[in-house]
């Protein structure tokens, strides 16, 4: 009996310390769920994604060298490949005499302009001469008129003879051939003036309205000139941002066409992560909430910080290739899952960097829910931008300049 007792008060005793344990472990979850779980969605579906920069080539052209290769870290703007430039040079010579040929023409039709300015002003000083001329022969032939009818009355008179009568009328018919020689040579530089404004009507027109640089010739000649320039700067591929080479398939001698992949960068400060959360667990995830990380590459000693920057407009199976279709008969739900993208700030990455396609776990902060679930507003402006490229037509436009200059 006593034995019995002893083993029943022991019982007793286990099953009062079991059901203790199992009270504190319920009183532990309890006060984890109400101060920290209901607060917090997690996730280890989750991994990063980044920008994969693909470089590839603006014009066709052989290789004839590769200045970076995988795994090597290169800044925005350093050359990358090299293509044969030979044909490039040539074309840019040819389009720098065009635009020289170009800029002299159009001094000579400005020269031309003066030119038909000067002789419209000759015509009109040779009018005014003729206009005179006209002027003193009409004079004259009033005067021989008037000495003509003069003698007449004498020779009535019997004081004059037949012969210094015919003198006057001879005067007379010379007077008038002057006038009309004075009246037709008037004319004539009537004409020639209409005719010198007619020309210079023309040469104006040609320059009406432009300077040298602006006139259409040259700026025919300096977008040829620009054009050729841009493919020979071309053929030196630049990196269009800081980054690490990756995937690099171009190889020396190959001959390669426009748009041909040449290799990827991976920019280090373009990385964010994608979390997969089920549909219910995303009830109260909003935009700009914090979230806590950790990469498997690390383990968990290394926590990353981020925010939600916004989550996908569909589930990963509508974007599959092959999305289900669920109006088949026999239909099983399956729970779906919504890509997060999280925006992680760049002091973790600086001293634990990622690389793309890495595991890591999330911890979405949710005590805040005042936030948007959807991005109400456009971007203000471009998510990503390289300025690298907008130097090679400053420098095109510096060379027409100098072309310019050098023929005017």
């Amino acid at each position: 009996m006593e034995n019995e007792s002893a083993l029943s008060g022991k019982r007793k005793r286990v099953l009062l310390a079991f059901t203790a344990f199992l009270v504190v472990a319920a009183l532990a979850f309890g006060a984890y769920w109400a101060l920290w779980g209901r607060y917090h969605v997690s996730t280890d579906n989750a991994y990063v994604a980044g920008n994969l920069v693909q470089v590839s080539a603006q014009v066709p052209g052989t290789v004839v060298a590769i200045l970076a290769d995988d795994t090597d870290l290169v800044e925005a703007g350093a050359p990358l490949v090299q293509l044969d430039d030979a044909d490039a040079k040539v074309q840019v010579q040819a389009a720098e005499a065009a635009l020289g040929e170009a800029v002299r023409a159009v001094r000579g039709l400005y020269a031309s302009k003066g030119e038909a300015s000067a002789g419209v002003a000759q015509r009109l000083a040779d009018v005014q001469r003729n206009q005179h001329e006209l002027d003193r022969a009409q004079a004259e032939l009033r005067r021989a008129a008037d000495e003509l009818a003069r003698r007449e009355s004498l020779y009535r008179q019997k004081f004059i003879s037949s012969e210094a009568l015919q003198v006057a009328r001879t005067a007379v018919d010379s007077a008038r051939a002057s006038r009309d020689a004075a009246s037709a040579a008037l004319e004539q530089a009537r004409s020639a003036v209409a005719q010198a404004r007619s020309q210079q009507a023309g040469a104006e027109g040609l320059v009406d309205g432009t300077s040298l640089e602006t006139h259409p010739r040259v700026q025919a000649a300096a977008a040829q000139l620009r054009e050729a320039y841009l493919a020979l700067a071309r053929t030196r591929i630049l990196a269009p941002v800081r980054g690490h080479v990756a995937k690099r398939s171009v190889q020396l001698g190959a001959r390669i066409a426009v748009g041909a992949p040449l290799l990827a960068i991976v920019p280090d400060d373009q990385l964010w992560v994608e979390a997969n959360f089920k549909e219910a667990e995303l009830r109260d995830v909003r935009i700009g909430q914090p979230v806590t990380l950790a990469s498997d590459l690390y383990g968990g000693s290394v926590e990353y910080r981020g925010t939600v920057a916004g989550i996908a407009s569909g589930t990963g199976a509508v974007f599959s290739v092959l999305p289900a279709q669920n109006a088949s008969g026999n239909w099983i739900k399956v729970v779906q899952r919504l890509p997060v993208r999280i925006a992680l700030e760049p002091d973790g990455l600086k001293e634990h960097p990622l690389r793309l396609g890495l595991s890591m776990k999330a911890s979405v902060d949710v005590h805040q829910t005042d936030g948007e679930r959807l991005a109400s507003a456009p971007r203000p402006g471009p998510a990503f931008a390289t300025d690298v490229y907008a130097s090679r037509a400053a420098e095109a436009d510096a060379l027409i300049a100098r072309v310019i200059q050098a023929n005017r």
